[in-house]
């Protein structure tokens, strides 16, 4: 059974920073594309970044624009583990973050990922 374990979320000041963790229990890890969504209260869940796998040991980082800039995006293949730096949070960044994996053709829709954590909160106060 697959397991992605989400780690890192809590309380933070505007402007702060916070890192997310993901570690994922998947065979050939380094082939799948690793993707970050966030959910606030009351709104559709929507993506944040993506680690796309391109070929061989070939990565491409994937923004939404309402982060780029702010949040970094990493992986550890080794380790089984995607990484979200999140940097100059806004109060507008509070919601519950998950992790998500899928292999195959990329995307940025989330019910075309296979694959989810249970989700972590991430709470910006102003």
């Amino acid at each position: 059974q697959v397991q992605l374990v989400e780690s890192g979320g809590g309380l933070v000041q505007a402007g702060g920073s916070l890192r997310l963790s993901c570690t994922a229990s998947l065979r050939a890890f380094s082939n799948y594309h690793m993707a970050w969504f966030r959910q606030a209260p009351g709104k559709e869940r929507e993506f944040v970044t993506a680690h796309k796998w391109s070929g061989g040991s070939t990565y491409y980082a994937d923004y939404a624009d309402s982060v780029k800039g702010r949040f970094t995006i990493s992986r550890d293949n080794a380790k089984n583990t995607v990484y979200l730096q999140m940097n100059s949070l806004k109060p507008e960044d509070t919601a519950v973050y998950y992790c998500a994996a899928k292999f195959g053709i990329y995307s940025t829709s989330y019910y075309s990922y296979s694959y989810w954590g249970q989700g972590t909160q991430v709470t910006v106060s102003s």
